[in-house]
């Protein structure tokens, strides 16, 4: 158990940043995944900015990799080019 004040405010802390790093992510990967599913075009490419903006956000704050958002980035707009009319 932390014996200093500051310790027990950074346990706290450290808490309330892994909650809200975990809900952000999930949130993502949800609309990754919605994005993957879609069937059209045009709803796709509506969904892309937002899905790459919330990816770019999380690499920022460090919660993935600039790797990995990079390469989910990649895959998504490959595959929403891919998609037929």
């Amino acid at each position: 158990m932390a014996n200093h004040k500051s310790a027990i405010k950074r346990i706290r802390s450290n808490d309330a940043k892994r909650l809200q790093n975990r809900y952000y992510a999930k949130t993502t990967r949800n609309a990754v995944k919605k994005l993957r599913e879609t069937g059209t075009k045009k709803e796709a490419s509506a969904l892309l900015p937002k899905v790459v903006a919330m990816l770019d956000k999380l690499a920022k704050k460090n919660v993935i990799h600039k790797n990995k958002a990079s390469n989910l980035k990649s895959k998504l707009t490959k595959k929403v080019n891919a998609i037929a009319k």
